[in-house]
């Protein structure tokens, strides 16, 4: 897992809202990382439809939400569909964004979830494993602000 003060490393992606390249992001708006396991999980599910809820929070802030596992673009868009995401879920199926962002596995074959903040800067200040709490992720992007 990369370290809080570390730059973000840029990558460029496929998701289901057209290409992705974090460069032309990066410096310009406050990014959410969201590494998830596996689409149609219920955890997955449920951490999702939180930030879907959350639309109007994370857009007080400008930033940029996105869901990145190694599923299909398809396996994405079906996800996406159903449950009425409206943020892009990013294809890493060679798995190059999460070994950019270090992000492990669990029994050898699992991504990990985690969670990561990267400041308007382009620097993460928030970087925690897990299914993590919308109030918790607001407030690193309240942090930054401040």
């Amino acid at each position: 897992m990369l370290s809080i003060g570390q730059p973000a490393p840029s990558f460029e992606a496929q998701s289901t809202l057209g290409p992705i390249r974090l460069g032309d992001v990066l410096g310009k708006r406050p990014i959410v990382l969201i590494f998830y396991p596996k689409d149609e999980t219920p955890v997955c599910t449920k951490q999702l439809c939180a930030v879907r809820d959350s639309k109007s929070q994370y857009a007080e802030y400008d930033a940029l939400v996105l869901g990145v596992n190694p599923g299909s673009l398809e396996e994405h868009r079906q996800f996406s569909q159903k449950f009425m995401y409206d943020f892009p879920l990013v294809s890493d199926a060679d798995e190059r964004i999460r070994k950019l962002y270090d992000v492990g596995k669990v029994l050898f074959f699992i991504q990990q979830r985690i969670v990561y903040v990267i400041n308007r800067s382009g620097i993460i200040v928030y970087a925690q494993k897990g299914n993590r709490p919308t109030s918790e992720i607001l407030a690193a992007l309240q942090a930054d602000r401040d």
